[in-house]
Order: C-alpha cells, then sequence, then structure tokens
C-alpha cells in the first residue's frame, strides 16, 4: 500500500509525530539562548488522541510512524505509546528519533512495547564540542544508548548528524571511518540556517572529504538500509555501515521524494515542515 496521492502525485505513507516540545538539550541550531515558551501540558495531545489518529491514518494508508519530539524520551512513559501505536493494524514500521541521552535505560522496555528501530541525533564524537553544541549533557549517555539500542534489537541504528562549518566540519571523516570500524549507519544532514548558526556544508563537499577514505559506491535498495525517504545513501568499499546525504538546500529534487506528514504536539497536521499549512486536528478530536 502506498498511501494517498498528494497534489504532486507522492504517495504519503509516512507520518511523524512529535510527541512533546521539550527537549532536556539546547542545541545551539535548535534553541536560541534564551530558551524557547513551552506549550502547556493541556495542549499537548495525549496518548490516547495520538492513537486516534494514528488509527485514522492507518486506514488512510499510512504504515510507518515516526515519533520525534523535542527528545521523546522526556515524555513519561513512552513505551505505553509504543504498545498502543504497534497493535494498530496497518502499521508495518513503527520508529524514533532521540538524542540519545535515555536510550540506554529505555531501549530494551521500547523494543519489548515493538518500537522498530531508532536514528540518534550526534553531531560530534569529542566531549568538550559536545557540551558546547548541546549546551549540556554529556557525549557518553549518547554513545552507550547507541550501543544499548544496537544489543536491543532496534536496528539499523542510524546516526544523524548535523554538518557546521567552522564547529564540527573536521570530523567528517571521524564520522565516515565509524562506517567501517563499528557499522555505523551515518546520516549528514545540511544545516538549515537558525539562530545564527547559518554556515551549512552542501552535499558536494561533503562527498569531496569523504572520498579521502576510498571510493563511495552507491548504496541499492535490496540492503534494506535506504527506505524511501530523502537521504541517498552510499557505502565506503569495505565498510558494513553506510554514508546517508540529507540535503534539503542543494538537492533540487529533493521534496520530489517527500512521503510524509507531521503531526505537531498540539495536534496540528502539516504537510510540509517548511511550509506553515496545517490542518488542527486537536479541536475535532476534543470536541
Amino acid at each position: 500500500m502506498t498511501g494517498p496521492l498528494d497534489s504532486f502525485g507522492r504517495g504519503i505513507n509516512y507520518l511523524r509525530i512529535s510527541v512533546t516540545d521539550r527537549c532536556n538539550l539546547r542545541c545551539i541550531y535548535c534553541i536560541p539562548p534564551e530558551g524557547v515558551s513551552q506549550m502547556p501540558h493541556s495542549a499537548i495531545l495525549s496518548y490516547e488522541e495520538i492513537q486516534t489518529v494514528v488509527r485514522a491514518a492507518a486506514e488512510l494508508g499510512i504504515n510507518k510512524i515516526r515519533l520525534t519530539g523535542g527528545e521523546p524520551l522526556v515524555r513519561a512513559e513512552l513505551s505505553k505509546l509504543v504498545r498502543m501505536l504497534s497493535q494498530i493494524e496497518g502499521i508495518e514500521e513503527l520508529s524514533l528519533t532521540t538524542n540519545g541521552v535515555f536510550l540506554k535505560k529505555h531501549a530494551m522496555e521500547l523494543k519489548q512495547a515493538g518500537l522498530s528501530r531508532v536514528n540518534v541525533s550526534l553531531d560530534t564524537l569529542k566531549p568538550d564540542k559536545f557540551r558546547y553544541i548541546t549546551r549540556l549533557g554529556e557525549l557518553e549517555a549518547v554513545l552507550e544508548g547507541i550501543e544499548a539500542a544496537k544489543e536491543a534489537g532496534l536496528e539499523p541504528v542510524k546516526i544523524n548528524t548535523v554538518v557546521m562549518r567552522g564547529i564540527n566540519d573536521d570530523e567528517i571523516l571521524d564520522f565516515a571511518r565509524m562506517t567501517r570500524e563499528n557499522g555505523w549507519h551515518v546520516r549528514f544532514i545540511e544545516l538549515m540556517p537558525f539562530n545564527g548558526v547559518t554556515e551549512f556544508v552542501p552535499f558536494i563537499e561533503l562527498q569531496q572529504h569523504i572520498s579521502l577514505l576510498g571510493k563511495l559506491e552507491p548504496c541499492p535498495d535490496s540492503t534494506g538500509i535506504t527506505g524511501n525517504g530523502p537521504a541517498i545513501y552510499y557505502r565506503l568499499t569495505g565498510a558494513r555501515g553506510t554514508i546517508g546525504f540529507i540535503n534539503p538546500l542543494t538537492e533540487h529534487s529533493f521534496c520530489s521524494r517527500c512521503n510524509r506528514m507531521r503531526l505537531t504536539p498540539d495536534g496540528k497536521l502539516r504537510p510540509c515542515l517548511l511550509g506553515e499549512d496545517e490542518i488542527d486536528l486537536k479541536m475535532p478530536l476534543r470536541n
């Protein structure tokens, strides 16, 4: 089942659900130094309301669900929601994007509740730089979370790395080496300018850096890694892991492969992350 078609003829089968606007980190490209106002708890959809939305979406052909935030693991009893959604007929994949800080504690219970896999946001392999980018937190907790997710069977674990010129672009090769040494699946993401952090590194420059380690070979769909999202995947010769590129700024065909909609914590359905169009689902859910 490919899901409903949008006005551009794209099959929409993927729903990203932000379960909270809160986060335990304060990443420099995400939150300004003065912080952001938070939604009142009463404005955020309950687990039962999210379940109702997903049931309706599944009936329309949505078969993939991703839970995001904020940081989804700061919401209490997230495994309860995972169990509720994993039992909905038609949902074939249920995944999670997390900063990984609390993943070691929750990986096994999430797997047992029905979670398929996780993506972990990690922009540096250096402890001091991790504290600079996130403004708090410890790198070791994230690395332990990644290993716990792999041990729990939440694979493939994908590492999302936002590349920022002058901040972490000196670690591009370090992350690429991890696909050989640790079998990581690393996805380099072009920075969307925000909060004064504007120096993104384009896709072509990333490729040129990584080619110093060897040839990048296109990764076939049959690997089970590529999926049908916006990332373009490659593999270094001899590597167990893969290298993906997500290029919203420099790839002109980026939007043509979009297959997803987004649900905000307060129940707004958005067909495009960068657009302002939205449909309020909370009002009919509560009225």
